[in-house]
């Protein structure tokens, strides 16, 4: 006789090879599914191209009711679903910029309990109507997810506070179900420190999650820095790069939508064919940019940093920053677009040399971002002194348009509690830690692995926790690493004349 586990899993493993076509899982892929369907938190950190999305989307599929996946960009909602879709698999989104047509058609799904995935982001989770809908006893809820989970260190406080309240989202949930309702809550990422990793599970109030914890490190990555001492040399050494890589396939990161629309022009000057890729497109547009360049008829796009999340092309060969991002977490997710397929695949990044004296460019960024953030700090902590003690956040932000921003503040350094995802209560006399800017110290790391002279990514395994794996890391193929494998040669030489 048959083991009914045994059964049950050969189903999930029937499942996924039906619909994507694998015959087994890439470790922890089935460890996580196997997490995820028996109602366990959990915490994933994966490797880009590691396969992330599918250990979420396959036990949504396997299971009746729905699993809300939290998403921070609208172009990864749209690639992760129209890739279902094509599928014929029950999977929707709901954004801004969806049509009044198409938004009710999903919504008219979601009452009628037709859909297994609905991707979001946090504020689209907090509109009335949404959450209302999703509250009602007969909408049965499984899961939810925190797809690219890093998003809620860096932009949770300051940029998205929204993040800030989806810790009170499972509690409430749970209260409008019929008793006995378990929410299992799980969150994706590719980078989180030991730091980040702390922050998402207080926040996101996980119980006992489940670590899966995966080195970030590619052998097949080759990372190098290039320091250039003025904006015509940092042009001159993209040109280079990319001429010795004409029929690759390649990303050019810059930081803003003008900069990358700025350096398309001069690069389409020199007869490159190439486009500009942000988050101010349409839809429309982006799709079409990432169809042209999936098919090969553009080699490289000049892209901020949303592009990239949950686009899949394996055989990106080399990536360069043009201009450097000012996180590692940035950093490590932008280059892991590159070399998907396993082979080999190069990361160049652009800085200004260290004084700055003929190209202050990086270092002007890096202060503007900086001065903005602590503006954005200092206008907050103005604001909290007026703030009702207990109060409704649309009702506060109606009086005060900078409120949500002071409670999410409050909330990270523990004077205020969410008592469901509307309701706040501010303890004002109580104990907790003063709210810091933590831009600051990422800056400082970031140059710190820019000017290091030890294999780069030994670094980046220490920055991210993985000690263990850091220890008597020598990769062979950054270029610190080469670097001295080319003076022991030398040496070695010289000592045999």
């Amino acid at each position: 006789m048959k083991n009914p586990q045994q059964t049950s899993w050969n189903k999930v493993k029937e499942t996924f090879k039906k619909i994507w076509g694998y015959d087994d899982f890439r470790p922890p892929q089935g460890e996580i599914i196997n997490c995820l369907l028996t109602g366990k938190d959990a915490l994933i950190i994966m490797p880009t191209g590691g396969g992330k999305s599918i250990c979420f989307q396959l036990p949504a599929l396997l299971q009746t009711g729905l699993t809300l996946v939290i998403s921070p960009l609208v172009a990864l909602m749209e690639n992760q679903v129209q890739e279902l879709s094509d599928r014929s698999l029950p999977a929707a989104l709901l954004h801004s910029q969806l049509t009044p047509q198409k938004k009710r058609q999903t919504l008219q799904k979601l009452e009628q309990n037709k859909l297994r995935l609905l991707y979001l982001s946090p504020e689209t989770l907090f509109n009335q109507k949404i959450w209302n809908l999703l509250s009602q006893p007969q909408t049965k809820i499984n899961g939810l997810i925190l797809d690219e989970a890093h998003c809620l260190v860096q932009w949770g406080e300051t940029f998205r506070p929204a993040y800030r309240r989806l810790g009170a989202v499972r509690p409430a949930l749970i209260k409008s179900k019929p008793p006995g309702t378990n929410i299992a809550i799980a969150a994706f990422t590719a980078t989180a420190d030991p730091q980040a990793q702390k922050i998402i599970k207080t926040t996101l109030q996980l119980q006992n999650p489940k670590p899966f914890l995966l080195s970030p490190y590619r052998n097949n990555l080759h990372l190098k820095i290039q320091h250039i001492c003025t904006p015509r040399s940092r042009r001159q050494q993209l040109f280079k790069f990319i001429k010795a890589r004409e029929k690759q396939a390649g990303l050019v990161y810059v930081r803003t939508r003008k900069d990358s629309e700025k350096l398309v022009e001069i690069l389409r000057e020199k007869n490159y064919q190439t486009t500009a890729y942000h988050a101010g497109l349409s839809a429309e547009e982006r799709r079409h940019i990432e169809k042209i360049w999936i098919g090969g008829e553009i080699n490289f796009v000049v892209c901020t940093s949303a592009f990239g999340m949950g686009i899949n092309k394996p055989d990106v060969r080399w990536v360069i920053h043009f201009q450097a991002p000012s996180l590692l977490s940035e950093y490590i997710q932008e280059v892991g677009r590159g070399g998907r397929d396993g082979k080999p695949a190069e990361a160049l990044t652009l800085i200004s040399e260290p004084t700055g004296w003929l190209d202050p460019e990086d270092k002007q960024r890096q202060k503007f971002l900086a001065d903005k953030l602590k503006s954005q700090y200092q206008a907050a902590e103005k604001l909290i002194k007026q703030l009702p003690t207990t109060g409704n956040i649309d009702s506060l932000i109606d009086e005060f348009p900078n409120g949500a921003i002071a409670l999410s503040i409050l909330h990270s350094s523990g004077k205020l509690r969410w008592r469901d995802p509307f309701n706040y209560i501010i303890n004002k006399s109580g104990s907790g830690k003063k709210a810091s800017l933590n831009y600051n110290s990422g800056v400082e790391e970031m140059n710190q692995y820019f000017s290091t002279r030890k294999c780069r990514w030994q670094f980046l395994l220490e920055a991210f926790g993985f000690s263990q794996e850091a220890q008597n890391m020598r990769c062979g193929h950054c270029d610190n690493c080469i670097k001295k494998e080319k003076f022991l040669e030398i040496t070695v030489q010289e000592l045999r004349k």
